[in-house]
């Protein structure tokens, strides 16, 4: 038997790369026409962010939840547990981050957009930006088939990424607690690039690690 240290990242892998993005493939031909109502919600939550509506806190963690809950199970539980083991592991964590999105937004209505800071609201807005409109263009650029895209409220990354820009926008440290789950994602999903050689495998740890240091740099409230 070899030992742990001669293990690579490629030995816990438990698919192959065309399989992992035929998952993908087949993910969105059967939540179609899912994709067009997140987009929409999307869009709904740049809208929020432009206006100082009563509420909007409320709403927008409301529709970040329903999103975070949709990918726990249609994606992690109804179609990545058919190639990978964690698959239910990850959908709870994704289901729990969905319930502190309504605790912490909904019920408690701590999650208010008012940034002090210039920076972080250029840079969360752009995250979420990029989560938004780019992202899903990545795996067509990369080679991959425009079937195999990744689309913000059905896919796991971009709504990762989406989830970590509303926070950065938030105010107060009241978020933080919020943040731990979708960046050990960032970190999960970016190991499991790195070992299929996708050439955005960076992407999501880069994004964890420059939210998390902006995240710690604000002042308590």
């Amino acid at each position: 038997m070899s030992e742990w240290w001669t293990y690579s990242l490629s030995d816990f892998l438990l698919f192959s790369p065309r399989t992992y993005y035929r998952l993908f493939e087949l993910y969105n031909a059967d939540v179609w026409p899912a994709q067009i109502l997140s987009l929409a919600l999307g869009v709904v939550i740049l809208a929020l962010l432009r206006h100082d509506w009563p509420g909007r806190g409320r709403m927008v963690a409301a529709i970040l939840a329903g999103c975070w809950i949709w990918v726990a199970w249609a994606f992690h539980w109804q179609h990545y547990a058919t190639i990978n083991w964690a698959a239910g592991y990850l959908a709870a964590a994704f289901a729990l981050e969905a319930l502190l999105l309504v605790w912490t937004g909904v019920i408690r209505n701590k999650l208010e957009f008012d940034v002090e800071w210039p920076v972080l609201q250029n840079i969360g807005l752009g995250l979420y930006l990029f989560a938004l409109l780019v992202q899903p263009l990545i795996g067509i650029l990369a080679g991959r088939n425009w079937m195999q895209v990744e689309i913000y409220g059905v896919a796991p990354d971009p709504t990762v990424l989406a989830t970590l820009g509303i926070l950065l926008l938030a105010a107060g440290r009241a978020s933080w607690a919020l943040v731990v789950i979708p960046i050990l994602w960032c970190a999960l999903s970016g190991a499991v690039q790195w070992t299929m050689e996708s050439p955005d495998a960076l992407v999501m740890p880069l994004a964890g690690v420059a939210v998390l240091f902006l995240a710690g740099t604000r002042k308590p409230e």
